[in-house]
């Protein structure tokens, strides 16, 4: 009996010390929980006031921080789009020589001679057009 009672206490002891534990553990979780909660509302706030609403109570600080910030902002995203932009050309700048490279293999193909590089740009500056500069001149039906 007297093991009995030992071995109970023992079991209720090491009860008590994991529920200290598990109690020491659900404190940091609300503490962690409650600043998660913090930080997300400031975040929130943040987005409210980068999208234009929520402006009413900002200062003139922090109005000319929120422009600087959008500035920056916009800076890199054209940075990116004209990176993607200069890409884009130079894959079609490839694209056009690959082209160029074909057409050339199939005139061979077929007899014909191979073009010029001036005769193609020709075909794009030898265009007329009727644009004048004055009063329009009357025409003579």
């Amino acid at each position: 009996i007297n093991k009995t009672i030992e071995r109970y206490q023992k079991k209720t002891k090491d009860i008590g010390i994991n529920s200290k534990i598990v109690e020491d553990h659900s404190q940091h979780a609300k503490e962690e929980t409650s600043n998660m909660m913090t930080k997300l509302e400031f975040l929130e706030v943040a987005k409210r006031k980068l999208l234009g609403d929520g402006l009413e109570p900002c200062t003139i600080d922090e109005l000319q921080q929120l422009e600087n910030q959008l500035e920056r902002s916009l800076s890199r995203i054209r940075a990116r789009k004209n990176q993607l932009f200069r890409e884009q050309i130079e894959k079609l700048k490839e694209k056009e020589k690959i082209l160029i490279e074909e057409n050339t293999k199939l005139r061979e193909q077929c007899g014909m001679q191979p073009r010029q590089a001036s005769e193609e740009q020709e075909v794009y500056m030898d265009v007329e057009t009727q644009l004048s500069i004055g009063p329009p001149e009357r025409r003579v039906a």
